[in-house]
């Protein structure tokens, strides 16, 4: 379990760094259009536009739409990022803008400036939506309220499915389009790269989508490529992302090698639903093969984070139940202790209470003993009383015997003399 929680920590740590890890933007590649013109040729037809110069049409099914065919959105350093299975995805997803025709369907013109996905995003109740922005439209004005998109080039699914890689499976159908964009609002999280100064809008909040979709929204690393392409590797986004210049070093407008005439361009209508041109076919199944491979280690890796984060938890839960072993522990030591000083304090008050008693019997028998003495005493004061009632009763005899005699001899003294009878 220990090595489980190892790993798990490593690939997470490792994660981290490659998340916060300032990305070396490869401007120190220094392009221009022509990379564009000779990468793209296998994959399509370039014609002239009298609006836009030269502008690319993808050799693709009918039916085709950017930001909606074999794509998804992945929450990157950047915002939510347009991570395409088409081997020319690194271009026309990320530079320039795209526009609708009638007749030849979606065509891209070049731009200089690198986005995650420059698309208009909107909200409501339960959905998120987005669509191209079209050529010669500043992010600025794209967001005011004065530029409208068709109703039909917006794609929208439910909150809850945003993120999926798989997201082609649940796109709401466009009948409903009109209904949620009046119930919508703009999503205007304007971002600037520092590096190049260039504004974008980087879509939903990923703490909000977390919500309205119950998943953790693991982030994409995302790694410069040095040649043209991108692909998904271990959960990181490589992509090739160079800083395009218009003109060559010399001021000359490059060209591409090669320029269809438009009536030579096969229709939308009649292009194949089911496979693209045989040019580069091969590249492009090799290519989907490794994006589906990529698709699925993305999703191991989605399952990782899971899995680790059920192990913190887990290790979380294990560390409070101990925390709370130890506090239970702690108290019944406490508890054992106060008893233990209970049974001293009842010790020591009973043997405070057999002193107490010892010393009120001994005090007791003092006053038994002092109570005896006060009888004793009482009885000797008794008889002392009485010898001297005795005296005073022998006194008062004497002193009336006295008296008599001195009343007797008082009578004596007055008492004539006898006279002596003549003869």
């Amino acid at each position: 379990m220990k090595t489980i929680s190892k790993t798990f920590f490593l690939i997470f740590f490792l994660n981290a760094m490659l998340w916060m890890t300032p990305q070396k933007a490869s401007a120190q590649i220094s392009v221009n259009f022509q990379i564009f013109y000779d990468n793209l040729s296998p994959y399509g037809d370039w014609v002239y536009n009298p609006n836009y110069g030269y502008v690319w049409i993808p050799d693709v099914g009918y039916g085709f739409t950017p930001y909606r065919t074999d794509g998804y959105w992945a929450f990157t350093n950047a915002g939510w990022t347009w991570i395409s299975d088409f081997p020319w995805g690194w271009a026309p997803f990320h530079y320039g803008r795209w526009m609708y025709d009638n007749y030849y369907g979606w065509s891209w013109v070049p731009g200089s400036e690198w986005g995650p996905g420059w698309v208009s995003w909107r909200r409501s109740e339960g959905y998120y939506g987005w669509a191209p922005i079209g050529p010669g439209i500043s992010i600025t004005f794209a967001y005011s309220s004065g530029y409208r998109l068709p109703n039909n080039q917006w794609t929208f699914v439910r909150d809850r499915d945003f993120g999926r890689t798989n997201i082609n499976n649940y796109y709401v159908n466009s009948s409903v389009n009109t209904t949620i964009i009046r119930n919508s609002t703009v999503i205007n999280n304007i971002q600037i790269d520092n590096s190049t100064r260039v504004k974008y809008n980087s879509g939903p909040n990923r703490t909000e989508v977390q919500k309205r979709t119950g998943r953790s929204i693991a982030p994409v690393a995302m790694r410069e490529r040095r040649d043209p392409g991108q692909n998904v590797d271990k959960g990181e986004l490589q992509i090739y992302r160079p800083r395009v210049a218009k003109n060559n070093s010399n001021g000359q407008k490059p060209v591409p090698n090669k320029v269809a005439k438009k009536e030579d361009v096969q229709p939308v209508t009649q292009r194949n639903k089911n496979t693209q041109s045989q040019r580069g076919n091969q590249q492009l199944n090799n290519q989907q093969n490794n994006n589906q491979q990529a698709g699925r280690q993305q999703e191991q890796q989605r399952n990782n984070e899971q899995a680790k984060q059920q192990q913190v938890q887990q290790d979380n839960n294990n560390q409070k139940a101990k925390q709370q072993q130890q506090r239970n522990n702690q108290q019944a030591q406490q508890q054992q202790e106060q008893q233990q000083r209970n049974n001293q304090q009842a010790k020591q008050q009973q043997e405070q209470q057999q002193r107490n008693n010892q010393q009120a019997r001994q005090q007791q028998e003092q006053q038994e003993r002092n109570n005896e003495q006060a009888r004793q005493q009482q009885v000797e004061q008794q008889k002392n009383n009485e010898q001297a009632k005795q005296q005073q009763v022998e006194q008062q005899k004497n002193n009336e015997q006295a008296k008599q005699q001195q009343q007797q001899q008082q009578q004596g003294k007055n008492r004539p003399p006898k006279q002596e009878k003549n003869n």
